[in-house]
Protein backbone atom coordinates (compact mmCIF):
# COMPACT_ATOMS: atom_id res chain seq x y z
CA UNK A 1 0.00 0.00 0.00
CA UNK A 2 2.49 2.44 -0.86
CA UNK A 3 1.03 5.10 -2.51
CA UNK A 4 2.95 7.57 -4.03
CA UNK A 5 2.06 11.21 -2.02
CA UNK A 6 0.25 13.53 -4.15
CA UNK A 7 0.38 17.50 -4.00
CA UNK A 8 -3.25 18.03 -3.83
CA UNK A 9 -2.14 22.04 -4.09
CA UNK A 10 0.18 22.10 -7.09
CA UNK A 11 -2.79 20.12 -8.94
CA UNK A 12 -5.86 22.10 -7.81
CA UNK A 13 -5.25 24.69 -10.50
CA UNK A 14 -5.01 27.72 -8.06
CA UNK A 15 -3.08 30.54 -8.98
CA UNK A 16 -1.32 32.28 -6.09
CA UNK A 17 -1.29 35.98 -6.93
CA UNK A 18 1.39 37.23 -4.47
CA UNK A 19 0.84 41.29 -4.14
CA UNK A 20 5.11 42.08 -3.02
CA UNK A 21 5.47 41.42 -6.61
CA UNK A 22 3.82 45.08 -7.09
CA UNK A 23 5.78 46.79 -4.27
CA UNK A 24 7.48 49.88 -5.48
CA UNK A 25 11.09 48.88 -6.16
CA UNK A 26 13.58 51.72 -4.57
CA UNK A 27 13.94 53.28 -1.55
CA UNK A 28 11.82 55.75 -0.40
CA UNK A 29 13.17 58.47 1.18
CA UNK A 30 11.72 61.78 2.67
CA UNK A 31 12.32 65.56 1.22
CA UNK A 32 11.12 67.46 4.96
CA UNK A 33 10.06 71.20 3.91
CA UNK A 34 10.14 71.96 7.49
CA UNK A 35 14.11 72.24 6.88
CA UNK A 36 13.27 75.50 4.66
CA UNK A 37 10.84 77.17 6.56
CA UNK A 38 11.63 80.85 7.99
CA UNK A 39 10.78 79.97 12.09
CA UNK A 40 9.23 76.32 10.88
CA UNK A 41 5.96 78.78 10.31
CA UNK A 42 6.91 80.42 7.03
CA UNK A 43 7.93 79.45 3.26
CA UNK A 44 10.05 82.28 1.83
CA UNK A 45 10.06 81.87 -1.96
CA UNK A 46 13.20 83.90 -2.81
CA UNK A 47 15.25 81.71 0.25
CA UNK A 48 13.93 78.64 -0.56
CA UNK A 49 14.77 78.62 -4.63
CA UNK A 50 18.39 79.62 -3.57
CA UNK A 51 18.34 76.52 -0.93
CA UNK A 52 16.94 73.98 -3.93
CA UNK A 53 18.92 75.58 -6.46
CA UNK A 54 21.93 74.70 -3.65
CA UNK A 55 20.73 71.72 -2.81
CA UNK A 56 22.60 67.64 -3.74
CA UNK A 57 20.10 66.21 -5.86
CA UNK A 58 22.27 63.67 -6.87
CA UNK A 59 21.68 61.60 -3.45
CA UNK A 60 18.07 60.64 -4.35
CA UNK A 61 19.42 58.78 -7.70
CA UNK A 62 16.70 56.21 -7.94
CA UNK A 63 14.77 56.54 -5.23
CA UNK A 64 11.22 57.00 -4.41
CA UNK A 65 11.02 60.92 -3.12
CA UNK A 66 8.22 61.57 -0.75
CA UNK A 67 7.80 65.30 0.17
CA UNK A 68 6.14 66.28 3.08
CA UNK A 69 6.16 68.74 5.93
CA UNK A 70 6.75 67.80 9.45
CA UNK A 71 6.08 71.15 10.43
CA UNK A 72 2.69 72.56 11.51
CA UNK A 73 2.71 75.36 8.56
CA UNK A 74 0.67 76.06 5.27
CA UNK A 75 2.60 75.09 2.90
CA UNK A 76 1.93 76.99 -0.65
CA UNK A 77 1.18 74.24 -3.82
CA UNK A 78 3.68 75.53 -5.54
CA UNK A 79 6.42 74.61 -3.36
CA UNK A 80 5.98 70.73 -3.92
CA UNK A 81 5.83 71.76 -7.89
CA UNK A 82 9.14 73.13 -7.47
CA UNK A 83 10.70 70.15 -5.80
CA UNK A 84 9.30 67.96 -7.86
CA UNK A 85 11.12 70.11 -10.97
CA UNK A 86 14.11 70.30 -9.55
CA UNK A 87 14.10 66.14 -8.27
CA UNK A 88 12.51 64.81 -11.36
CA UNK A 89 15.69 64.57 -13.30
CA UNK A 90 17.27 62.34 -10.37
CA UNK A 91 14.29 60.32 -8.78
CA UNK A 92 12.66 56.73 -9.69
CA UNK A 93 9.80 58.54 -8.61
CA UNK A 94 8.20 61.36 -6.62
CA UNK A 95 5.16 61.58 -4.28
CA UNK A 96 3.66 64.20 -1.96
CA UNK A 97 2.58 62.42 0.91
CA UNK A 98 4.00 59.97 3.60
CA UNK A 99 4.69 56.57 2.85
CA UNK A 100 1.66 54.93 3.45
CA UNK A 101 -0.33 57.10 1.36
CA UNK A 102 2.44 56.09 -1.60
CA UNK A 103 2.01 52.53 -1.25
CA UNK A 104 -1.56 53.31 -1.59
CA UNK A 105 -1.15 54.77 -4.78
CA UNK A 106 1.55 52.81 -6.34
CA UNK A 107 -0.68 49.90 -5.61
CA UNK A 108 -3.66 51.41 -6.92
CA UNK A 109 -1.49 52.73 -10.30
CA UNK A 110 -0.13 49.21 -10.84
CA UNK A 111 -3.05 47.24 -10.01
CA UNK A 112 -5.72 49.20 -12.37
CA UNK A 113 -3.81 48.19 -15.57
CA UNK A 114 -3.95 44.63 -14.22
CA UNK A 115 -5.08 42.36 -17.43
CA UNK A 116 -7.39 40.64 -15.46
CA UNK A 117 -9.10 39.13 -18.17
CA UNK A 118 -6.27 36.53 -17.88
CA UNK A 119 -7.51 35.03 -15.05
CA UNK A 120 -11.20 34.56 -16.77
CA UNK A 121 -12.73 31.48 -15.07
CA UNK A 122 -9.86 31.28 -12.68
CA UNK A 123 -9.74 30.07 -9.09
CA UNK A 124 -7.05 32.68 -7.45
CA UNK A 125 -5.71 33.21 -4.17
CA UNK A 126 -4.18 36.28 -3.27
CA UNK A 127 -1.39 35.38 -0.86
CA UNK A 128 -1.46 36.93 2.65
CA UNK A 129 1.22 37.50 5.18
CA UNK A 130 4.48 38.60 3.44
CA UNK A 131 8.00 40.88 4.19
CA UNK A 132 6.53 44.45 2.83
CA UNK A 133 4.03 46.29 4.25
CA UNK A 134 1.42 45.75 1.17
CA UNK A 135 -1.77 48.31 2.34
CA UNK A 136 -4.95 46.86 2.98
CA UNK A 137 -6.39 49.02 -0.55
CA UNK A 138 -3.99 46.86 -2.53
CA UNK A 139 -6.20 43.63 -1.65
CA UNK A 140 -9.29 45.81 -2.08
CA UNK A 141 -8.27 47.27 -5.11
CA UNK A 142 -7.28 43.48 -7.06
CA UNK A 143 -10.28 42.06 -5.37
CA UNK A 144 -12.49 44.91 -7.22
CA UNK A 145 -10.39 43.80 -10.68
CA UNK A 146 -10.27 40.28 -10.45
CA UNK A 147 -14.30 39.86 -9.09
CA UNK A 148 -15.76 40.59 -12.68
CA UNK A 149 -13.37 37.61 -14.01
CA UNK A 150 -12.66 35.00 -11.53
CA UNK A 151 -14.23 31.56 -10.88
CA UNK A 152 -13.39 32.35 -7.05
CA UNK A 153 -11.03 34.26 -4.91
CA UNK A 154 -9.52 33.51 -1.76
CA UNK A 155 -7.18 35.10 0.79
CA UNK A 156 -3.94 33.14 2.00
CA UNK A 157 -1.82 30.32 1.01
CA UNK A 158 -3.18 27.37 -1.00
CA UNK A 159 -3.21 24.96 1.72
CA UNK A 160 -5.20 27.56 4.24
CA UNK A 161 -7.58 30.13 2.17
CA UNK A 162 -10.04 32.06 3.69
CA UNK A 163 -12.97 32.04 0.87
CA UNK A 164 -13.71 35.86 -0.55
CA UNK A 165 -16.00 35.58 -3.66
CA UNK A 166 -17.25 32.74 -5.69
CA UNK A 167 -19.07 33.26 -9.06
CA UNK A 168 -23.04 31.95 -8.86
CA UNK A 169 -24.13 29.25 -11.53
CA UNK A 170 -26.45 30.74 -13.63
CA UNK A 171 -29.23 27.62 -15.08
CA UNK A 172 -29.97 28.50 -18.70
CA UNK A 173 -33.26 26.97 -19.54
CA UNK A 174 -33.69 25.19 -23.11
Amino acid sequence: MDQPLINKVASSGLITINLEDFFPKGECVFFDLKEYLFMELILKEKDFREALKAHYWEQYKGKNLLIICSADAIIPVWAYMLVATHAAPFVKDIFQGTAEEFYKAHFYNALIHLDATQYEGKRIVIKGCGEQPVPAAAYVALTKQLRPYAQSIMYGEPCSTVPIFKQTKTLTKN
